[in-house]
């Protein structure tokens, strides 16, 4: 008894220093974006300052277009995540459920896919964009951001439709259905909580990549949030307070996101643990 006891309280100590060790940079960078100027560099460091401004944040949206970075990610991430979903999930069902030779093949393809880093393809990618004339634009960064994310997103997919009965596509054939039919009427509402998590990693992944976005778009008016951050100029020093404010509004459709879909975030990490 003593010892569970001991277990637990050594178990709750451990989790707290991960979590304060984990969050302590985050909580540091909310409190940062709201310190004067003078208190930046001021030592020792505070870590419950005395006085808060928003003037970072006026700095951001008024001296550095930061509103026209959040429209284009806007744009961007949730393009992508639309397309992504569309055919994540017609492969995912295709691969599970259809009779298609080489399903084998397809998915290790997929895996050997996802494995490339992009700056091994960043360079023939930016020939291709610029011998058609599509640098500085949306579709510059929609199109390889749905490429790379899309094998991951099938995965998810595939594993979200193997868990449910085969004898429903049997039962929606029999009963005269289409493929698509079935797919659409019958599969799609049953995996909801898959859609959702494939989304959450999608639009994570599209809000937050930074070596395309600053290859491909190198245009002020097109650039990306992460590209427009890291571009933040000051006159004289580094603007590390105005820094700090976009990120804190960049991270908090994140942290939205992460909260309200934790538990099908989980799920679908986990699926394919079990079957399939």
């Amino acid at each position: 008894m003593v010892q569970s006891r001991a277990r637990k309280v050594f178990g709750l100590v451990v989790l707290i220093f991960f979590l304060v060790i984990i969050l302590l940079p985050f909580y540091w960078m909310v409190v940062t974006s709201f310190k004067p100027d003078l208190s930046l560099g001021a030592y020792p460091p505070s870590l419950f300052p005395h006085h808060f401004t928003l003037q970072h944040y006026h700095d951001a949206f008024v001296n550095d277009n930061f509103g026209i970075y959040i429209r284009n990610s806007v744009v961007v991430a949730c393009t992508t995540t639309v397309i992504v979903l569309a055919f994540a999930s017609m492969a995912g069902f295709a691969i599970a459920r259809l009779p298609i030779r080489g399903k084998v093949t397809m998915l290790i393809s997929l895996l050997i896919i996802s494995m490339f880093p992009a700056i091994s393809v960043v360079s023939p990618l930016y020939m291709l964009l610029r011998q058609v004339g599509w640098l500085n634009s949306y579709q510059a960064l929609i199109i390889p951001y749905t490429a790379f994310n899309l094998p991951f997103a099938i995965w998810i997919m595939r594993n979200y439709f193997l868990q449910i009965p085969k004898a429903l596509y049997e039962a929606a054939k029999i009963d005269g259905a289409s493929v698509f039919q079935t797919y659409a009427r019958i599969f799609v509402p049953l995996t909801t909580p898959g859609m959702f998590t494939a989304a959450v990693f999608t639009f994570v992944a599209a809000w937050t990549e930074f070596f395309m976005a600053l290859t491909f778009n190198s245009s002020d008016s097109m650039r990306t949030i992460p590209v427009g951050i890291a571009l933040f100029s000051g006159q004289f020093s580094v603007p590390y307070g105005t820094i700090f404010a976009g990120s804190v509004v960049a991270i908090l459709p994140i942290v939205i996101l992460t909260i309200v879909f934790r538990k099908w975030i989980v799920s679908g990490l986990t699926q394919g643990a079990v079957k399939g």
